[in-house]
């Protein structure tokens, strides 16, 4: 098989077949997806590489159970969606995230005041979504950061897609109703 011209289920019927190269792609492909994702529900860069960790040495183990009847790359958001949880249930509430956005002038250069203002609205969006509860935090993270469908992120949490529209609804009440709050202080 060309690892590199595989698709991505592909590559999970080979790993299941004990194709040890097939898996290591997936984890080059997906890894900082998933980084990403355990980042910002854990607002942590140590927790989140041990989240991703454990996410992998989760999937490994539980590659046979993959039935392919979703995505691979839904089941492995669902991987380290669960992990990060697992850390959230472990520890107290989570640290904000730091925010990372440049911020350009028209001729492409760096806007010093836009990037000023720029970043302390996107510390205070990432402060705001860290008071959430996880079952708030976690699908608009999915939805509003990370860019997945409503169907993707319903099946990465389990939920029918109704309901987790009523989660996404809660989340950007909340969320909203947070900012105002913040912005009042």
């Amino acid at each position: 098989m060309t690892v590199g011209a595989s698709t991505d289920q592909a590559l999970a019927a080979a790993a299941q077949r004990g194709d040890a190269t097939a898996f290591d792609e997936l984890v080059r492909r997906h890894t900082a997806t998933m980084y990403r994702i355990a980042y910002r529900v854990l607002g942590d860069s140590a927790e989140a590489e041990d989240a991703v960790q454990e996410a992998w040495v989760s999937a490994w183990r539980g590659l046979a159970r993959f039935r392919g009847d979703s995505a691979p790359t839904t089941w492995l958001y669902r991987v380290v969606t669960n992990s990060a949880l697992a850390q959230v249930r472990r520890r107290k509430p989570t640290v904000p995230l730091e925010p990372t956005a440049e911020v350009f002038s028209d001729r492409g250069t760096v806007d010093p005041e836009g990037h000023a203002v720029r970043n302390e609205e996107a510390a205070l969006v990432h402060r705001a979504i860290n008071t959430l509860e996880p079952s708030q935090r976690v699908p608009l993270v999915l939805r509003e950061l990370e860019g997945l469908s409503y169907e993707e992120i319903a099946e990465v949490l389990e939920v029918p897609v109704p309901a987790l529209r009523s989660r996404l609804h809660r989340a950007r009440t909340t969320l909203l109703a947070r900012l105002r709050e913040m912005r009042d202080d």
